[in-house]
């Protein structure tokens, strides 16, 4: 039994009416994600960005050469406000690692670019990412993985409005 069992029987014995099954899938992924989030953020940590600057280095980096995005692109990519956006956009700019420059096809726009320094930066942090949660992973069986990855997709797809 793990600490999530271990609530799931509490639940069941308070609440026996209750429908637990969901609570155990969503329990385990919260507490993965937040054990592989802190490893991570370790590895940022050590690199010297945080969690989420290393999502805006990673989409420029994924954006590919000249790893340019305006900033209405990564904060939509991300998620994010623009005023959340422009806190990330500030810090990465003053360590050297993206800058801001005048978008050529619209002048009240801006483009943000990876810096050469930022591009070694992230290269090194997804690859120290990646064995992070390698690590874990690869503990599974490969069938188990497959299967795994497939029905995360499944769960994941089943979020979206219909």
């Amino acid at each position: 039994m793990d600490d999530v069992d271990r609530i799931v029987a509490q639940w069941a014995r308070e609440r026996p009416e209750l429908r637990t099954e969901a609570m155990a899938v969503f329990g385990r992924i919260y507490r993965l994600a937040r054990v592989i989030g802190d490893r991570q953020e370790k590895v940022c940590s050590e690199l010297g960005i945080n969690r989420g600057e290393f999502d805006v280095l990673a989409a420029l980096r994924r954006a590919g050469e000249p790893f340019q995005l305006s900033p209405k692109s990564l904060s939509a990519s991300l998620m994010l406000t623009t005023g959340g956006m422009t806190g990330r956009l500030d810090r990465l700019e003053r360590a050297g690692l993206v800058t801001r420059s005048p978008d050529p096809d619209d002048r009240r726009g801006l483009v943000i670019t990876l810096t050469a320094r930022g591009r070694e930066i992230i290269d090194e942090a997804v690859v120290a990412g990646l064995d992070v949660q390698r690590e874990v992973f690869e503990r599974l069986p490969e069938a188990a993985r497959s299967q795994l990855a497939s029905l995360l997709r499944d769960l994941l797809a089943a979020t979206e409005p219909e």
